[in-house]
């Protein structure tokens, strides 16, 4: 059998940046204001990230980015 599994991924946000980390190997760092929707939120709003298995989620913002777009450099 043959079970294929995410690797871990965690998000914060912290001083004006969105931190990304995937399997512990890879970071993306981001400026909040590369995105309009997050240039223009709180600094409560920008900590409530939600992870799924495709990208990352604010839901007070309705902000949604993939991973896949993040890895191309797409914010």
């Amino acid at each position: 059998m043959n079970t294929l599994t995410a690797p871990k991924r965690t998000a914060y946000y912290s001083g004006g940046y969105v931190t990304v980390s995937i399997a512990g190997t890879v970071e993306i760092k981001f400026s909040v204001t590369a995105s309009p929707r997050l240039a223009h939120a709180t600094e409560e709003q920008l900590k409530n990230i939600e992870i799924s298995p495709f990208g990352l989620h604010w839901p007070e913002l309705d902000e949604d980015l993939s991973f896949q777009g993040l890895l191309k450099g797409e914010v």
